[in-house]
């Protein structure tokens, strides 16, 4: 199972939300590019990099920070928010992302989505399903869709994508731990590589996570408020 750190962006600072809630913002670092070197130090080799500026804007902005740590770091950098158009994915891919998750644009614009997919492949192209209630959410969470997740993944499923990084929002930002029994379900029903993402507590949860078969997991909070150390993680990894 992959071990994915996450670096959430505003204003070039590496902050957290609580439940997707941009009133409910900490910031943990001013300097993104230290945060990831210190993942690079204790043996980790991705990173979920999340530009929530330009969620909120609806086009990328912290594309800048992006090309810092693909400069100076060897992770593979798996970048999202605010990719809403084939200039965006451009800038994204020439500033170093290795990967791109497209969630709100696999929602609203799936002819655009599936453009992507088609061109870049499905080694490049992660499909983010945000769901609430099981109902896929877009543009950093604020609208709800009436798009059942499950039946949102197996729909692109049908159409070559390969690798899914499912949040569950009432999760996310929580410490209060995953929701296992929805990626069950999505592995149950699905033939996907499901990275599962929001609520990681612990390593106990990492290690049911693993146990379910999700192929990777996105952990965010529990690094930054010290529930789970880095060295831990070079553990596992």
């Amino acid at each position: 199972m992959k071990i994915i750190p996450a670096i959430d962006l505003i204003d070039g600072k590496c902050v957290r939300l609580t439940k997707g809630d941009y009133q409910q913002q900490k910031t943990y670092s001013s300097d993104p590019l230290a945060v990831a070197k210190s993942f690079e130090d204790h043996g980790i080799k991705y990173l979920h990099l999340v530009d929530l500026d330009g969620a909120r804007s609806k086009h990328i902005v912290n594309y800048k920070t992006l090309e810092s740590i693909a400069t100076h770091t060897n992770l593979t950098i798996d970048f999202g928010g605010g990719l809403k158009s084939d200039e965006d994915l451009r800038i994204a891919f020439e500033s170093g992302a290795n990967q791109i998750t497209g969630g709100s644009v696999a929602a609203k614009n799936p002819n655009l989505f599936g453009a992507w997919l088609k061109k870049y492949g499905a080694e490049k192209i992660i499909l983010g399903a945000d769901c609430k209630d099981r109902m896929i959410a877009t543009n950093g969470w604020k609208e709800r869709t009436e798009l059942e997740v499950l039946e949102f993944i197996n729909d692109y499923q049908n159409k070559g994508i390969k690798q899914v990084i499912c949040t569950d929002i009432s999760k996310d930002g929580m410490l209060a731990g995953c929701a296992v029994e929805l990626y069950k379900e999505i592995l149950e029903n699905s033939k996907i590589e499901l990275i599962a993402s929001g609520g990681v507590s612990s390593m106990a949860d990492l290690l049911e996570l693993q146990s379910i078969g999700c192929q990777g997991v996105i952990i965010g909070k529990a690094i930054y408020e010290n529930k789970i150390s880095l060295q831990q993680l070079q553990e596992l990894c």
